[in-house]
């Protein structure tokens, strides 16, 4: 593209285009992508790596031929053909490898089209079930807070009410029930039996009105990126068997190997589970929703005798064939090996930034890396000092974070880290 051409596009994206969490009037700044490849992006002309994985889904990177072949084969057959009343071969073949590689009782799958409407959904499931069971006064969610589940209305209102960026919509959104953040993930057994008795005390004071336990297992996301233990999941668990409630897994941010397994929900086995992001290897929108028989015969004996639900791209065969592709480039490879060297890559190289002024902590999970400051983020002064490093960050609150493409190596690890430090001292 001519520079002319550039200023162009970029000159009608301000004053027309909104952006995510973004002014329309007073917009922040934006950068142009003109290629992809590998855990790069060329962005204004520059390649630079890609620390966000087009958040957190482009786990193999940019333009994979594997990816690309399935896109291509099914584009040449059909793109898209509606759900309702009709199956296709990409569809239950995506069905048969999620059903495959979660755990067992998770049989049903519905197909959504985005992270927030697959959690939707799981909460419409939940409802649903309960009202199937007889149970229609039980109509709210216990959940923890710092938790974040996506921007549609009823995800607004299971996502921290102060902290999650949706406090304006108190008072409208439905009520939840919020109980303490978990502890951090090197917490002593004390803390976390602290932490277990008051949510029991808080699950036992309102299970009479309660449907549902949703939470993001192992590591909180867009609220914090707080990784903790695999205890408080067996805690929820047990709440969940004892109050007749249904266990729901986000793991929209954390499947497809993010944190070190495969999914939490091999730790602990949820009744209801989302996936997104990663799902497609970030080639297209998709999102997958999957339960028990039991749930399901739940929902089929409320009044309507259906899940109320249905997207008009739901089980598109695109996203479908791609996702297919990308679970198996990801089974058929050395995932745990990459991630497990992303994260030991990222956490001697920020080790050194525990000492940098006006930083709180660093820690990481899988492959993740997080620096925590003491004040918010200037995002504008940080992504500007990480894209003269030669990377692409995208930081938010008080956090520098990155979520690497699993096929970024040592050298784009290297630069990726001198990036996060650049973004610190500027921001």
């Amino acid at each position: 593209m001519t520079a002319l051409l550039d200023q162009d596009l970029l000159a009608f994206d301000r004053a027309h285009l909104w952006h995510p969490y973004t002014s329309m009037t007073e917009p922040a700044p934006v950068h142009l992508v003109t290629g992809a490849r590998g855990c790069e992006l060329e962005i204004d002309g520059t390649w630079v790596v890609d620390a966000m994985s087009s958040w957190w889904s482009a786990i193999h990177g940019y333009r994979h031929p594997a990816l690309d072949s399935a896109l291509v084969e099914q584009a040449a057959r059909f793109s898209h053909v509606m759900f309702g009343g009709l199956t296709h071969e990409p569809a239950v073949e995506l069905g048969r490898r999620l059903v495959s590689i979660t755990p067992e009782p998770l049989k049903r799958v519905f197909l959504a089209d985005s992270g927030s409407v697959s959690v939707e959904v799981a909460l419409k499931m939940v409802l649903q079930c309960q009202r199937g069971r007889g149970r229609p006064e039980r109509t709210r969610m216990l959940t923890v807070l710092g938790g974040y589940h996506g921007d549609t209305f009823d995800c607004m209102s299971v996502t921290d009410p102060v902290g999650g960026m949706h406090a304006m919509w108190a008072g409208l959104l439905p009520d939840q029930v919020f109980g303490p953040r978990p502890p951090a993930h090197d917490a002593d057994a004390a803390d976390i039996a602290s932490w277990a008795a008051a949510l029991h005390a808080l699950a036992a004071r309102h299970a009479p009105e309660l449907a549902g336990i949703v939470v993001e297992p192992l590591l909180q996301g867009a609220g914090g990126m707080w990784p903790y233990p695999v205890a408080c999941l067996r805690v929820l668990r047990e709440i969940a068997d004892e109050h007749g409630l249904l266990l729901v897994f986000d793991e929209i941010a954390t499947g497809f190997g993010r944190t070190g397994h495969l999914f939490a929900s091999e730790l602990v086995t949820p009744d209801v589970l989302c996936l997104g992001k990663a799902l497609t290897g970030g080639y297209l929108t998709l999102a997958a929703v999957l339960t028990t028989d039991e749930v399901a015969r739940g929902i089929s004996a409320s009044e309507s005798g259906v899940l109320m639900h249905g997207p008009t791209f739901m089980g598109n065969p695109l996203a479908c064939a791609v996702a297919s592709a990308s679970i198996d480039l990801l089974l058929s490879g050395d995932w745990t090996g990459r991630v497990g060297a992303i994260g030991e890559r990222l956490a001697s190289g920020l080790a050194p930034l525990r000492s940098a002024p006006g930083v709180v902590d660093v820690r990481t999970i899988g492959a993740v890396g997080v620096v925590k400051l003491d004040h918010d983020v200037d995002v504008v002064a940080a992504t500007e000092a990480a894209l003269a490093a030669g990377v692409w960050l995208r930081p938010f609150r008080d956090l520098v974070y990155a979520m690497p493409p699993y096929v970024a190596g040592a050298d784009a690890l290297d630069r990726l880290v001198a990036g996060m430090g650049a973004a610190v001292s500027a921001g």
